[in-house]
């Protein structure tokens, strides 16, 4: 493999791993699930009679 071909693989890879960890960090971030967050069972459709 190239130079170039390194330098590519290697900045996807990089690219792809701080991504994830950043979404890994602000996730656990969060003190607590925001009031706005409902389980699936607590929303109300109005589409039953």
């Amino acid at each position: 493999m190239t130079l170039s071909g390194w330098m590519v693989m290697l900045l996807s890879v990089g690219f792809v791993t701080g991504l994830t960890v950043w979404c890994i960090y602000r996730v656990m971030q969060e003190p607590e699930a925001p009031a706005h967050m409902h389980a699936q069972d607590e929303i109300d459709t109005h589409d039953r009679e």
